[in-house]
């Protein structure tokens, strides 16, 4: 998958937006919550590759599914620059394996997004329409 796809699917999802809080080359995925409050992150892509040659794209991630998923699928490990509890990084290009399907990846992309709205006020997550946890993995 494409990172202007990654990005796309990140953008379309209620309230989020990108920014470089960390400078450039480090696009932040948020949601927006309401004005005074901060803002809650749930994908973030490293632009700088690694040593293999892959970009790095951190996602927030269920603790009781991290290592299923980091066993599962090669191209994740645990969560680069991130509490690897919480957050999975999935290796892109270079020498990274491509056993992640775009549906897979769009899912994992979707389930870091509600971990995240999950932790919100009743209100906001009204506010975004957000149906509950809707995962299967």
């Amino acid at each position: 998958m494409e990172l202007e796809e990654l990005a796309r699917i990140c953008l379309a999802l209620p309230g989020a937006y990108e920014d470089e809080p960390f400078g450039p080359g480090h696009l932040v995925y948020r949601i927006r919550v309401q004005m005074q409050q901060p803002d809650k992150m749930f994908a973030m892509l490293t632009a700088s590759k690694d040593a293999g040659g892959a970009t790095r794209f951190n996602l927030k991630c269920d603790p009781a599914d991290a290592d299923r998923q980091r066993t599962q699928y090669p191209e994740i490990v645990p969560g680069y620059h991130m509490n690897k509890q919480h957050w999975n990084t999935v290796r892109i290009g270079g020498d990274a394996q491509a056993t992640l399907t775009p549906t897979d990846l769009a899912e994992l992309i979707e389930d870091s997004y509600d971990l995240v709205v999950a932790t919100l006020p009743r209100r906001h997550q009204e506010r975004l329409r957000w149906n509950g946890l809707t995962s299967g993995r």
